[in-house]
């Protein structure tokens, strides 16, 4: 229930008003669903009891096919229960990581974007349940969130709050939100870690460094361990609420009065226990799943125009940038939640290792490419691998910064996921390895990618990343002479009219820059 804080506060009459609104809106904000009627108090923390379960998926599902096997012999059409296996895998997906969250719900995260590989009338029953998983999960009672409040803020927790409602207005991978109302007026998100939460992840990390190994079987060049230990070390630091709430208040200082983004205060910090402002708009998922063309558009640009100005604005590398971590707000801007997995963004040789790439994938060839690989770490230098098979395989991923406008579809993500985790011993990528410290900026650009191909979303991705790096965009199509026109490759007109784009495209013409561009 909501319930009045403990004391009178100067303040808390000019904040009578949002105090009132914060009254009728409470459980109903734009794409917070309530609570599910079930409770969990508490996660299972046993590591046992955590592996067992995980560890009960390939079992179950080898099970059900098997009696597929049973039912397929005695008439049943093999498609109808092939179906039925998998939406009883995928729901079982659902139920075990939804009940263990803690790392188990940032797997199924990266499920969601893995399982575009598979194909649509496979991957629909999976994509159901994943999407599924970050709204659920354990609830904590009443009792508990208000143990766990006391935990961190102490005993007098509610005098900090003329409203608080101890029911969970959204979930986190590691806890949960409830809303509330500061005790100076303003509306606040309050984001609590689960009770064993931190007990619970260090099982999960503890399981993933013994099972890591077995990823040399897919990529037998590859610095496994070291690459775990970076995905454990970024994991690790999202349990840290006091760093969490010091990069909020860095890209909050960052991003202020920002025409294009807003960043919540931080309102205050203790324990397990993180209060910002709250932010009223549209979650990101509920636009993929409804949200009209103009409105995909302007999201997939501005998530864009934010994956590029993070590291020179704030100094710090944004890691997480999954759909539930975005709200459009009503003006228009892009908010932006949850700064557990920052890190300060570039490390010595990050700029020559951009410049390399961009040079050799668009300007060089197959040759450039391979040395670049083997100069920067992601080939044994004295390893000799096909440069043309790898050159095949990743100048088609540049595809979107080659046009004035591109369109970033689940079905072009498949096709490129296909064709770098093809199991076959031919495929140049089992070759390669990747150096450690790229983890964290591989899980920013493909975490990214896979939410711009779920917005479907079409932007001038070359123009938003030439905004911020002006001197790639140089090497990659040069810079206009004395004599060559205005709209030479390389040289940014204005922003593109996408409207004007889409209406050429329908009269079936090619774009030309001079004309698609206004300003």
């Amino acid at each position: 229930m909501t319930e009045r804080g403990g004391t009178s506060t100067p303040g808390a009459d000019a904040g009578g008003e949002r105090v009132r609104r914060f009254r009728r809106t409470a459980g109903t904000t734009a794409g917070f669903g309530r609570a599910q009627s079930r409770g969990a108090e508490r996660l299972p923390v046993r590591s046992a009891v955590r592996g067992a379960r995980i560890a009960a998926l390939p079992v179950a599902y080898a099970g059900r096919q098997a009696a597929g096997l049973g039912r397929k012999a005695i008439g049943r059409p093999a498609d109808e229960v092939d179906r039925n296996i998998r939406l009883r895998t995928a729901q079982h997906i659902f139920e075990v990581l939804g009940e263990l969250k803690g790392c188990a719900a940032k797997l199924g995260q990266l499920l969601a974007i893995y399982e575009l590989a598979l194909p649509p009338e496979i991957a629909e029953p999976y994509r159901i349940a994943l999407a599924r998983l970050q709204d659920s999960g354990p609830v904590m009672l009443p009792t508990v969130v208000r143990a766990a409040m006391a935990d961190s803020l102490g005993p007098e927790w509610r005098s900090l709050f003329l409203e608080f409602d101890d029911r969970r207005a959204c979930a986190a991978s590691i806890g949960q939100v409830h809303r509330g109302v500061w005790q100076d007026g303003t509306p606040v998100a309050v984001k609590l870690m689960y009770p064993g939460g931190r007990a619970a992840v260090a099982a999960d990390l503890r399981q993933l460094r013994r099972l890591s190994t077995v990823a040399k079987v897919f990529l037998p060049s590859a610095d496994v361990l070291g690459v775990t230990e970076a995905i454990c070390d970024c994991v690790e630091r999202e349990l840290d609420f006091a760093a969490e709430a010091e990069s909020q208040r860095t890209f909050a200082a960052a991003y202020a009065d920002d025409p294009d983004f807003r960043v919540p205060r931080v309102i205050a910090q203790r324990g397990d226990v993180l209060v910002t402002e709250w932010l009223e708009g549209t979650p990101v998922p509920a636009i993929v799943e409804r949200g009209s063309r103009e409105q995909r558009d302007r999201v997939g640009m501005l998530l864009v125009r934010f994956m590029a100005s993070t590291w020179l604005r704030s100094g710090l590398l944004y890691t997480d940038p999954h759909p539930g971590n975005f709200r459009l707000l009503p003006d228009g801007r892009l908010g932006v939640l949850d700064f557990g997995a920052c890190l300060p963004w570039p490390p010595e040789g990050f700029d020559a290792l951009a410049e390399d790439y961009t040079r050799a994938l668009f300007r060089g060839g197959p040759d450039d490419l391979g040395s670049t690989a083997r100069r920067h770490g992601f080939a044994e230098p004295d390893r000799a691998i096909d440069d043309g098979a790898l050159y095949k395989v990743v100048s088609p991923c540049m595809e979107p910064l080659r046009h004035d406008t591109y369109r970033l579809t689940n079905p072009w993500l498949r096709k490129h996921v296909l064709r770098v985790t093809n199991p076959r011993l031919s495929n140049i990528m089992r070759q390669l390895t990747m150096p450690v410290y790229m983890t964290p900026f591989a899980r920013a650009v493909l975490t990214a990618v896979g939410a711009l191909c779920q917005l479907e979303a079409e932007t001038s991705y070359r123009d938003e990343i030439a905004r911020w790096f002006p001197h790639l965009d140089a090497i990659a199509y040069g810079t206009a002479e004395p004599g060559e026109p205005e709209d030479a490759p390389g040289r940014l007109q204005g922003p593109v009219d996408l409207a004007l784009v889409r209406e050429r495209r329908q009269q079936g013409s090619q774009p030309r820059s001079s004309i698609e561009r206004t300003g």
